[in-house]
């Protein structure tokens, strides 16, 4: 069997790889370029990058160091157009209606898993796969998402807007190893990159500071900061488009006089009237929810989402799962109820488990409610 991987110039699809040979596959290796510093001018400039080469580049020569280790082909193939097209314009859309997206999931979708899945049948290929720690499961004739074996790696989250289409054409080598042993793996192997830090934040950001790199795209718009208990005036911010519910960090509140400091946390956003509302740290009940409107939602079987069932709910990436209600409201929608919950932020994506660690269903949250009243 023909098997295409994406490979990332990172820890984890180097040992997918050797796993796939490993197990027989004849595999060959794809680097995607879905993203142009270069043409964005978005990291020129900056004191952390290495100005001879771009980090995008060193991933791509990482690349083909591991593909020339295990004598494998590797595919250098663009993405640049559909990423801008489907992943970034959506990003800055919602960003500029006071939701705050998760990139990473649209990357996926449109691209990881449909842009780079047609390239891999176009090129004769019968299967894809990926580093994601993630694992898939057979059920009642369906094919799911599961969650791997090392929780704390887990990036089911990512891939909760997946069809089931491109779920069987998928494969995860990563799913039944934790951290610990894809890094002795590499060790052991001699990868060069066996000891590379692990990518963090959003994808086509980096590790750039993501208040700056907005700036770029949607102007600073300075605004008031108002206190939500006594509609007080607190101080100025830079654009309610750069926070998010919950954010209590860089909001740039000093001390009021006369006030015991308990720390500020962002509870409401108007984009209209540029206005961020925060909360001082003991009135954390204006950040509470119990019910969530969740739209455009993708599920693999409906009867998965009936009421009877008990379900579990993450709201953000490395937050815990919570245990949840189902009510369908129509085949677009459903709502969510569980017990109160702090910081359920709309336009983050709400993913749905079942006990058994199977993804069911996902969507984007719309609105939140506490008591039958809109929080957010």
């Amino acid at each position: 069997m023909k098997v295409l991987l994406g490979l990332s110039g990172g820890v984890d699809s180097a040992v997918a790889l050797y796993l796939l040979l490993k197990e027989g596959y004849e595999v060959e290796a794809c680097f995607m370029r879905n993203w142009d510093a270069l043409a964005n001018n978005d990291y020129l400039g900056n004191p952390t990058i290495n100005d001879d080469i771009c980090p995008q580049e060193q991933d791509y020569q990482d690349a083909l160091a591991v593909a020339n280790l295990f004598d494998v082909k590797l595919h250098r193939v663009d993405f640049v157009k559909e990423y801008w097209d489907n992943v970034f314009a959506f990003f800055l859309a919602e960003y500029e209606c006071g939701r705050t997206p998760n990139p990473d999931i649209l990357c996926n979708k449109y691209i990881k898993f449909d842009a780079f899945l047609k390239y891999a049948k176009e090129h004769g290929f019968d299967k894809i796969a990926m580093g994601h720690y993630a694992d898939i499961t057979l059920y009642n004739n369906h094919y799911y998402i599961k969650k791997c074996l090392d929780e704390t790696k887990d990036q089911t989250y990512f891939l909760s807007e997946l069809n089931e289409e491109q779920i069987k054409t998928a494969l995860f080598p990563l799913g039944k190893l934790t951290k610990k042993d894809v890094r002795q793996i590499a060790k052991k192997l001699q990868i060069p990159i066996a000891d590379k830090k692990d990518s963090t934040g959003i994808c086509f950001i980096g590790e750039r500071e993501f208040r700056s790199f907005l700036e770029n795209y949607i102007p600073a718009k300075t605004g008031d900061i108002i206190d939500m208990k006594t509609g007080n005036k607190i101080g100025q911010h830079r654009g309610v488009f750069y926070y998010t519910i919950g954010q209590h960090r860089g909001l740039g509140i000093g001390g009021i006089h006369g006030q015991e400091a308990k720390g500020w946390y962002i509870v409401k956003k108007d984009v209209l009237k540029n206005i961020l509302y925060v909360q001082s740290g003991d009135e954390e009940k204006y950040l509470y929810s119990d019910e969530a409107l969740i739209k455009n939602i993708s599920y693999i079987d409906i009867n998965d989402l009936s009421t009877s069932n008990d379900v579990y709910v993450k709201f953000r990436y490395r937050q815990k799962d919570i245990p949840a209600k189902i009510a369908m409201v129509d085949n677009n929608t459903l709502r969510l109820s569980y017990a109160p919950f702090k910081a359920v932020t709309p336009g983050q994506e709400a993913v749905i488990y079942a006990n058994d660690g199977r993804l069911i269903a996902s969507g984007r949250i719309d609105a939140t409610y506490r008591e039958g009243r809109l929080v957010s």
